[in-house]
């Protein structure tokens, strides 16, 4: 079985994002063009991973059940644009609490990628903030940067020297797509099924 993966940060890069949290289906808004984009790449033939720090679940913010209609409305919306995500890792802890999965800890990645059965190395990871690429580069992913939500703050700077020092920056995840589209395809990841170990998911 062969697989081409992009791994997808959610807040602010897939969705608006919030200094408040985005606490409910309502407060989950699309960010224009995201999920076309995402529609395109299923289109050409890649798989589409989000990996998302959720601490407001941890901070008693909002519940799990609050969590699961957030995705259920962005798979619907997806849907409707023609697209589709296969899975959603998320961390669900505080930040004060001892965990490998919280970005920039690459835990999320790695259930991942014992998910698919894979090495993540050189697959493309896409994040609006340091600590998504720093999570993603621990696990050998290619890192790209968009200017929307945190990432707003840096258009038309140099990115700061603790950026992974490949990262590559896009306007927003739909100029990310179009760069991929005309990439050679130079690797294939080849997955092999393995027993799933249970990890967060929504």
């Amino acid at each position: 079985m062969i697989t081409k993966l992009v791994i997808l940060d959610r807040d602010g890069t897939i969705n608006q994002d919030s200094d408040d949290y985005v606490k409910s289906a309502d407060e989950w808004l699309p960010l224009p063009g995201a999920l076309e984009a995402i529609a395109r790449l299923n289109h050409a033939g890649w798989h589409v991973v989000v990996a998302s720090n959720q601490s407001g679940l941890g901070r008693g913010l909002f519940d799990v059940a609050a969590l699961n209609a957030m995705h259920a409305k962005m798979h619907k919306l997806l849907g409707v644009a023609g697209g589709r995500i296969d899975a959603v890792f998320y961390c669900p802890h505080s930040p004060d609490e001892t965990c490998q999965c919280r970005k920039p800890a690459p835990g999320l990645f790695e259930q991942i990628g014992e998910r698919y059965g894979m090495e993540l190395t050189g697959v493309h990871t896409v994040g609006d903030s340091l600590r998504d690429l720093q999570a993603g580069a621990a696990a050998g992913c290619t890192p790209h940067l968009v200017y929307t939500g945190k990432g707003q703050k840096l258009r038309g700077k140099t990115l700061p020297a603790d950026f992974p020092p490949d990262t590559r920056a896009h306007e927003d995840l739909a100029a990310f797509v179009d760069w991929l589209l005309v990439q050679p395809e130079t690797k294939v990841h080849s997955v092999h099924k393995t027993p799933h170990k249970t990890g967060a998911l929504a």
